[in-house]
């Protein structure tokens, strides 16, 4: 076993390709009729923070509720990161008024050479009976530095700090790989309205 482990963690710093595997997923199969018209409404919770970390978590949830905002017809009115792991699997806390689903990220962050292996369980729970809606585990190992970047890391270094540098890349682009096996809720007009406002 520990040969085994070795093996891994010199192949793990020769081979940060930039690939994200998701690993499995999962969707209620009854979600076109129900929570694509009723869960819109979302916090996005990452706990635990990763190594201890807040600045870590802070990084993860802004960037799901960044990219949800732009890429998915949700409404993400909240983003925190939490310290220890959930003990409540509903999510009563998360749920207030207003919103209707959490989508819980939970992550694991490894610095890698020039880089970090990340991997995330993550699921969207609905608020009015704490049901899984969807879920998905993905990994991968990337590099910090990538030109296509630069932009949206200084954004993420200049809101949440220097600590964030490295990871913001790796974590990125984990999650938008998991995040787009997530399906886009329908929006009625009010809610279009509401989507604009958030300016997001």
């Amino acid at each position: 076993m520990g040969t085994f482990k070795r093996v891994g963690a010199v192949l793990g710093l020769m081979v940060l390709t930039g690939c994200a595997t998701v690993k499995s997923q999962r969707l209620r199969p009854d979600y076109a009729t129900v929570d694509r018209l009723q869960v819109k409404r979302l916090a996005v919770v990452t706990q635990p923070f990763p190594q201890g970390q807040q600045y870590i978590g802070d990084l993860w949830s802004l960037i799901a509720r960044q990219w949800l905002n732009q890429n998915r017809d949700y409404l993400v009115k909240a983003n925190t990161s939490l310290p220890e792991r959930p003990t409540d699997p509903t999510f009563k806390e998360q749920c207030v008024e207003g919103i209707e689903g959490v989508l819980w990220l939970a992550p694991t962050v490894k610095r890698v050479g020039d880089g970090a292996e990340v991997a995330v369980r993550a699921q969207l729970i609905r608020c009015r009976d704490g049901e899984e809606v969807w879920a998905a585990e993905a990994g991968g190992s990337w590099d910090s530095e990538d030109k296509k970047y630069v932009e949206r890391k200084e954004q993420y270094v200049t809101e949440l700090g220097k600590d964030v540098e490295p990871y913001v890349v790796p974590s990125y682009k984990l999650l938008v790989a998991t995040l787009d096996t997530l399906p886009s809720p329908q929006l009625n007009d009010a809610d279009t309205e509401e989507k604009i406002e958030l300016g997001e």
